[in-house]
């Protein structure tokens, strides 16, 4: 049965680490924490699930200092997590079965890492990540922000997953300063860091500057295919913010030219149509979402409720603007059978029954 170190970087986690530690220490074989500059107890907390905890200057290169942490390791396998993630209870089983029956041919083992939840804790975005990747010198972390390891070898996927679970906001604002720290420096962004850089320009509400960022890395002939799809989605969302609507159509259809539709992207573009209340193309497009296939093992991000809940319950909007309302309460049906618990279900429901008793 192969090996595995835990290996973490940590900065001001005392809230977080004794959490996610306590999830996932009795599984792994060795624990690594490299710790970044912390003030709080985090160093303390640590301690008690191991003696390897070691102090690393913080360089505002993630990178480097998962490498670090890796460079520690001593099992079969190395295992990352953030201090904010946790490995369910409902997950030890199958992890541990995986841990029995690997392959020793296997290079990169990818799990699920769920990072947002509904209003019932079910995942609602999701996504694979390399999480188990064989000690190897071969196998490092490229990136000074979204760090990333290059998949290669023998890769497998496992419906393991992973959960993302903040306690606090943390800093908004770091790993935008880190790409503007590597700017003014000279570097050249690549294209994976053009997409990521353009995404924090738009979560901080520079939109003209993360348009055009986003259309660069849209033209550039390089650049993964799911970085491009998803790129088009937050582009389409600045030039709404900008009151650019049709361009930003444009560009949601534009998600089209690297693959085929995806139902997240037909969803937006069913919105932008209901939204100008143009109910018989928003019903194409939701109707669409529906019969687009999920496929979780791309490697982009998964917005599950967008191929079957999001597009049923918005079907159920359409036709009640269109003026059929049997067929409004039906799609509304279907959509609580998705999640029976959903406020936006139980308010149509009583919508419907209150246009039956009156």
């Amino acid at each position: 049965m192969p090996t595995i170190s835990l290996c973490m970087i940590v900065k001001n986690e005392e809230k977080n680490i004794v959490r996610c530690l306590d999830s996932v220490a009795d599984l792994v074989d060795e624990i690594i924490i490299v710790d970044t500059g912390s003030t709080d107890r985090t160093v303390e907390a640590a301690s008690g699930y191991t003696k390897k905890v070691y102090v690393y200057p913080w360089t505002d290169d993630f990178s480097e200092a998962r490498n670090y942490s890796f460079s520690k390791a001593s099992m079969d396998y190395c295992m990352w997590l953030d201090a904010d993630d946790i490995l369910e209870k409902k997950e030890h089983e199958k992890f541990l079965q995986l841990k029995e029956s690997l392959s020793k041919s296997t290079d990169i083992v990818m799990m699920k890492y769920n990072t947002a939840f509904d209003e019932a804790g079910n995942p609602s975005f999701s996504y694979f990540r390399e999480r188990w990747i064989r000690n190897s010198s071969k196998y490092r972390w490229i990136g000074e922000v979204h760090e990333v390891i290059p998949p290669n070898g023998s890769v497998i996927y496992s419906d393991i997953a992973v959960s993302h679970k903040k306690m606090d906001a943390g800093n908004p604002d770091r790993n935008l300063k880190i790409y503007q720290k590597m700017l003014t420096s000279g570097k050249t962004l690549e294209p994976r860091q053009q997409y990521y850089y353009g995404r924090e320009l738009y979560y901080h509400k520079q939109y003209e500057e993360a348009v055009c960022v986003f259309e660069k890395f849209l033209l550039s002939a390089e650049g993964w295919i799911e970085n491009k799809i998803e790129a088009c989605s937050i582009c389409a969302n600045c030039y709404l913010h900008l009151g650019k609507e049709d361009s930003a159509l444009t560009t949601l259809l534009r998600s089209m030219s690297f693959d085929l539709p995806r139902a997240e992207l037909c969803c937006e573009i069913g919105k932008y149509f209901l939204e100008h209340g143009n109910f018989q193309n928003a019903v194409y497009w939701y109707e669409t979402a529906l019969n687009t296939p999920k496929n979780e093992y791309s490697g982009g991000f998964i917005l599950p409720d967008c191929y079957d809940y999001i597009p049923l319950l918005q079907l159920c909007v359409c036709y009640d603007k269109i003026g059929d309302r049997q067929k409004a309460e039906e799609y509304n049906e279907k959509a609580g059978i998705c999640k029976p618990y959903s406020k936006a279900y139980l308010y149509n429901k009583r919508y419907f029954d209150s246009l039956k008793n009156p």
